[in-house]
Parts: structure tokens; C-alpha cells; sequence
């Protein structure tokens, strides 16, 4: 007896099988490049909307800085990853 899982899996033409098994076969090298890259855009973005704060001149500070709030729970992990053991400010209470 099989399960609605495996019926919902197997209720799709073969052609549309194929075709997402084509997708995952070329996409599958590149998945963690692709993530490195997203990570490293992010970084860079939390470095844009921080650096008033670490004491580097922003252009963008007016823009950025009602973001901050919602990249505010990013941030300790940020500040690890870019090899600050300690948070860098004063006001906020990360570490």
C-alpha cells in the first residue's frame, strides 16, 4: 500500500520529472558557490548599514539607517564572522 506522499510524488507526467531531475543535475554543482555568494553580498550589506557606527563614512547612512532594527538579530553572527570576537558598540548587548 503506498502512502499520499509517495502518490503526490509519482502523480506528476514523466516529462516534469525529467525536467526538475535536469534542473537539480545542472543546478547541483553551483548550489554552494551561489549560497557563498549571497553570503557575501549579505555581509557586505551589514557592513553598509552598520559602518556609521564602526566609525567609517557612509553615504547611505540616511538610507540605511532605519534597517537596522530588523538586521539587529543578524548582527552577532555578522560581527563573528568577520572576526570581531566581541561586539563592537557600546549600546548594543549582543555577546
Amino acid at each position: 500500500m503506498s502512502t499520499a506522499a509517495e502518490d503526490s510524488e509519482y502523480s506528476a507526467p514523466w516529462w516534469q520529472r525529467f525536467v526538475e531531475g535536469l534542473n537539480e543535475f545542472y543546478h547541483a554543482p553551483y548550489r554552494q558557490t551561489m549560497a557563498r555568494a549571497a553570503r557575501d553580498e549579505e555581509d557586505f550589506f551589514m557592513l553598509l548599514m552598520f559602518a556609521e557606527s564602526l566609525g567609517i563614512d557612509n553615504p547611505a547612512s540616511f538610507y540605511t539607517l532605519e534597517l537596522q532594527p530588523l538586521f539587529l538579530e543578524n548582527f552577532h553572527e555578522w560581527h563573528t564572522r568577520m572576526g570581531m570576537d566581541r561586539c563592537p558598540f557600546d549600546h548594543v548587548g549582543c555577546c
